[in-house]
């Protein structure tokens, strides 16, 4: 006989009133950013002193923007392109779910890279202080995604596999959970170790570098669990579309920590 642990059934939305709805996805998404916001002042309290406090304070207002557009237009894009095209207005519907980490990002460096040319800033520096925080938004939002129960993962008989709602009858791997562990809680402990160094501190992109790196080989690991989009499916050589974007974004990691750096004037 096959063990499961029944899915706890947490309602996602915390509450509602009239048609007004807070929901836990889209707490985690606040909660990371202030968060994420508040890690940030301590980081930059050390060298290489990447900004000043009132620039941190603009640029969670840019780092959001570049989370939400980056996100939802990363998810249209690249997971159901198809449906969207169909029904442009679904778009909007973003609290339903349905974002991507890869467009996320793209919009997190978009956002900063513009920023910084705006203030005059080191990119590299403050691309360090926002990806050590990362991963604080990253933990909350996968436990998000496992209280929706979406976004779970193969069957399994490993004695921790759960029934989700929405996954049929057969336990399934939680990899919502595997994802806030790897992507979250260790990535965020790496580079809090990292940080901790002053000669990497002191070598800007490379913990940008850790970070890309770092998401993308667990990315890839955790999606050997993770059930593909039943819309997609396994693509090319059985690899999954996260696997697939995860490949340039580990690219770019190697590169960040492998590029020369100037010599200090």
């Amino acid at each position: 006989m096959t063990f499961a642990i029944p899915f706890p059934n947490i309602d996602p939305v915390l509450i509602e009133i009239g048609p007004f709805a807070i929901r836990w996805y889209a707490l985690a998404y606040i909660a990371g950013l202030l968060a994420g916001w508040k890690y940030i002042l301590a980081f930059i309290r050390k060298p290489p002193y990447a900004m000043a406090a009132k620039d941190v304070d603009d640029l969670l207002v840019w780092v959001t923007l570049g989370v939400v557009l980056g996100g939802r237009i990363g998810y249209v894009a690249f997971y159901n392109f198809a449906y969207y095209l169909e029904n442009p207005l679904a778009i909007l519907v973003v609290w339903q779910g349905g974002m991507s980490f890869h467009g996320g990002a793209a919009g997190v460096l978009v956002a900063t890279y513009l920023f910084c040319r705006r203030r005059g800033l080191d990119i590299f520096a403050v691309g360090d202080a926002v990806v050590c925080a990362a991963p604080i938004g990253i933990f909350l939002g996968r436990i998000a995604n496992f209280v929706n129960g979406e976004l779970f993962g193969r069957v399994t008989d490993f004695p921790w596999g759960v029934v989700f709602p929405h996954g049929g009858a057969l336990p399934r791997h939680p990899s919502q959970i595997y994802e806030a562990l790897l992507e979250g809680l260790i990535l965020f402990l790496i580079l809090y170790v990292l940080s901790r160094n002053e000669k990497i501190r002191n070598r800007p992109g490379v913990l940008s570098g850790v970070f890309f790196l770092g998401y993308s080989a667990a990315r890839a690991i955790v999606e050997i669990f993770r059930q593909p989009d039943a819309h997609i499916g396994f693509l090319a050589g059985g690899l999954t579309m996260g696997q697939i974007l995860s490949a340039p974004v580990l690219l770019f990691g190697l590169y960040l920590i492998l590029r020369p750096q100037k010599s200090p004037a």
